[in-house]
């Protein structure tokens, strides 16, 4: 089995694996773990009715008897006070904790699907409880915070974000060489993608076309094979056999990136009486585009053995790698789990023997 076989036959076990393990599992264990937490949180705040009660009993009282103290009413109308005083105050108590039963039985008869519930408070200073939203309407799963703060929900949501994370493998593609005879190994070289991304609805009355774009950190590693490390020689780059035997040799370069996609795909429209959304929740995505951004760091860590002694040397900086770094990318994603792949088109290093190019292959998450 060649190593483009390995690495396809890799991904594709690894796409699987995190669909089939991944994505539905997490995802009903996030709704039961959120839903759960707000059950306890009720269960909490029914425990403290009372004494809470009992402290607003007892300032009613406080300023009743300063009225007496004072005149101001007689000791029989004081009494009748705080007869009717104890008497509000246990029916907000039997009341207070019936509405908080009645909200337990809502959660656990509706789960997700109950959208607002909101936390007992006399004034519009209050909190608010929402359960709602998730991957058919794009909103934000839960909302727990003061009552002003919670937005209405907008009737047409254009733009929605998330978070995108990705890895997998990473090498260089060098003129005149193929894949398989790269100084790099290809299973210890690996890349890492973070980021934010934006994505904007392009039509008014369809889904299928989006532009996504935002930024991101990557890193890329190369191991490199057969004793062989990098060495700058008056500002050109090349790779050189080590004096002694390297136990390990790596390089990483580290570069902030905007990326940009035109993504297309079959959406759902999810339509209700105050708002609608396109959900493209376990729908075919394809995504095309590029990235441009800086290189802002790159490093060269040798471990090796010198009269005994073992040896870890970081050499930061120094390389001549590109500063500016630009490339095409792409991704093919079911749901939220993308195959994806990126090459940058500017040459590794600003002056080197052979031109190499960076190349990553591998998995792709954008978490919204």
């Amino acid at each position: 089995m060649n190593t483009i076989t390995r690495l396809v036959v890799y991904l594709v076990i690894s796409l699987t694996f995190a669909t089939v393990h991944g994505q539905n599992k997490e995802l009903d264990s996030i709704r039961k773990e959120k839903v759960d937490h707000k059950i306890s949180l009720l269960e909490e705040d029914k425990a403290e009715i009372e004494e809470q009660e009992k402290g607003i009993l007892k300032l009613k009282i406080t300023k009743i008897n300063k009225r007496l103290d004072n005149k101001e009413i007689t000791a029989e109308e004081a009494e009748n006070l705080k007869k009717e005083a104890a008497k509000v105050a246990a029916l907000n108590i039997e009341n207070r904790r019936a509405i908080i039963d009645q909200r337990i039985d809502l959660l656990k008869r509706n789960g997700y699907d109950a959208y607002q519930y909101r936390k007992y408070d006399s004034g519009d200073d209050g909190f608010v409880f929402r359960i709602g939203g998730g991957e058919d309407t794009n909103e934000s799963f839960i909302y727990f915070g003061e009552k002003s703060k919670d937005k209405p929900r907008k009737y047409d949501r254009r733009t929605t974000e998330d978070i995108v994370f990705a890895f997998g493998l990473n090498n260089a593609l060098i003129d005149g060489q193929d894949i398989d005879d790269s100084p790099y190994k290809v299973w210890g070289s690996g890349f890492m993608e973070l980021g934010y991304a934006w994505k904007t609805r392009i039509f008014d009355n369809t889904n299928f076309w989006r532009i996504k774009y935002g930024f991101s950190f990557q890193w890329n590693k190369f191991d490199i094979k057969d004793n062989n490390y990098l060495v700058n020689t008056d500002g050109e780059i090349s790779l050189q056999e080590f004096p002694s035997d390297i136990s390990k040799a790596k390089f990483r370069t580290t570069n902030l990136v905007f990326p940009v996609h035109l993504e297309f795909g079959p959406s759902k429209k999810i339509e209700k009486k105050d708002y609608f959304r396109y959900s493209t929740y376990n729908k075919l995505k394809v995504g095309l585009g590029g990235y441009a951004g800086l290189n802002i760091g790159s490093m060269q860590k040798l471990k090796y053995k010198e009269d005994g002694n073992r040896i870890k040397d970081k050499q930061r900086g120094g390389f001549e790698v590109n500063e500016f770094v630009y490339g095409v990318s792409g991704y093919v994603a079911l749901g939220d789990i993308a195959l994806y792949v990126k090459y940058d088109l500017n040459p590794l290093f600003k002056d080197q023997v052979i031109d190499q190019n960076n190349i990553s292959v591998g998995v792709r998450f954008d978490m919204d």
